[in-house]
């Protein structure tokens, strides 16, 4: 433990992709640097996600610009520093005479779309007619059917490899990296967050470390260690957790990822070719308990076999053909007027959470 000795310029709480990348920039400019996870690298929402590297298409709605810019060039810098393991793909969004957005909305998003991320090297969107759209998607459901929009956006197949590469990164830098170290307390001093107490999950020894800086990056386990060490703190996390299905290929499966609205209630569910099967997702529901216990639930199945099925008439999928799930909860603002306890409109998955702060 001689390497805790010393104080650190920076202490970062969490290793998923969001505090390793803090640990190698604050690395790389100079600073001493300490990061603690309490389970491994890339264990929680980094890696219980739909694995798309996207530039916040959704938050159009919302009106948030600056967010889709920002997000954009983050997933252009992706594709030029990490090209092996982030790769730009199609999307295809079908559009439906039943669809809540109507075709035109679609329409000027994608040229919204293209207009924001003008200095990317990647093609932009095209329109299909519905016969075009057939031709590239045979098991599409036809009722209604208007056509389809195809646009990029990116993949990582791998994001443990993607968390990994960034964390040998940052230690080549200098950074110490410490995993199965669980933060449990700030560490105080005159009113101030001075550094952080943490044990360690092998030994069951505690520890301190100090730092006039610490970033909690926790993830939707930052009010647990926040609150702890302030509880007068207002809550910060309204985390809502989304749930994805892997099965086989199956029948009239497509060969894009399918971004397509749901007619049960118009979210956006995707159908997803990855490492040659299939993910399907995702769910947003409220979920207030530790993070480490969100699993998918039977409900939750049901709903996503169910679009599946609507848009994919041929596929027949029941439980039966789901090999496996994984559900991951939400690093979202809480904002107690929102429907779910979190408001989507002010994160992306390439940005820093806004409910990351620096004590």
């Amino acid at each position: 433990m001689e390497e805790l000795a010393a104080p650190f310029d920076l202490i970062v709480v969490g290793g998923g992709i969001n505090g390793l990348g803090i640990a190698r920039d604050a690395a790389v400019r100079g600073l001493r640097v300490l990061l603690l996870e309490q389970d491994d690298l890339c264990s929680g929402v980094s890696a219980w996600s739909g694995r798309l590297v996207h530039g916040g298409l959704r938050y159009l709605e919302h009106r948030d610009f600056p967010l889709v810019r920002e997000s954009l060039r983050e997933r252009e810098r992706l594709f030029r520093l990490a090209p092996h393991l982030v790769k730009p793909l199609r999307l295809l969004m079908p559009m439906y005479s039943h669809s809540r957005r109507p075709a035109w909305l679609i329409r000027v998003g994608m040229y919204l779309y293209d207009a924001l991320s003008f200095d990317k090297k990647t093609e932009g969107h095209e329109v299909l007619s519905a016969e075009a759209t057939r031709r590239r998607f045979p098991g599409i459901a036809d009722d209604g059917l208007r056509g389809a929009v195809v646009f990029t956006d990116g993949q990582v197949e791998y994001a443990e490899r993607l968390c990994a590469e960034v964390a040998v990164a940052a230690a080549g830098a200098g950074a110490v990296i410490r995993t199965k170290a669980r933060v449990e307390e700030p560490v105080m001093k005159a009113g101030r967050v001075a550094g952080v107490r943490f044990r360690d999950m092998l030994t069951g020894e505690m520890h301190e470390a100090l730092a006039p800086v610490v970033f909690n990056v926790a993830g939707p386990w930052i009010d647990r260690i926040f609150r702890r060490g302030a509880p007068e703190q207002p809550r910060l996390n309204g985390g809502t957790k989304g749930s994805h299905l892997v099965v086989d290929p199956f029948p009239g499966a497509p060969s894009d990822v399918v971004y397509y609205e749901s007619k049960t209630d118009g979210r956006l569910v995707l159908v997803i070719p990855w490492m040659g099967r299939y993910l399907i997702g995702t769910t947003d529901l409220r979920f207030d308990a530790d993070p480490g216990e969100a699993r998918c639930d039977a409900d939750e199945m049901a709903y996503l076999l169910g679009e599946v099925n609507e848009l994919i008439p041929e596929a027949h999928l029941t439980p039966e053909d789901v090999l496996f799930t994984y559900s991951g909860v939400r690093p979202l603002p809480y904002a107690p007027g929102c429907p779910s306890g979190g408001c989507r409109a002010a994160t992306s998955s390439t940005t820093t959470p806004p409910t990351s702060p620096a004590w």
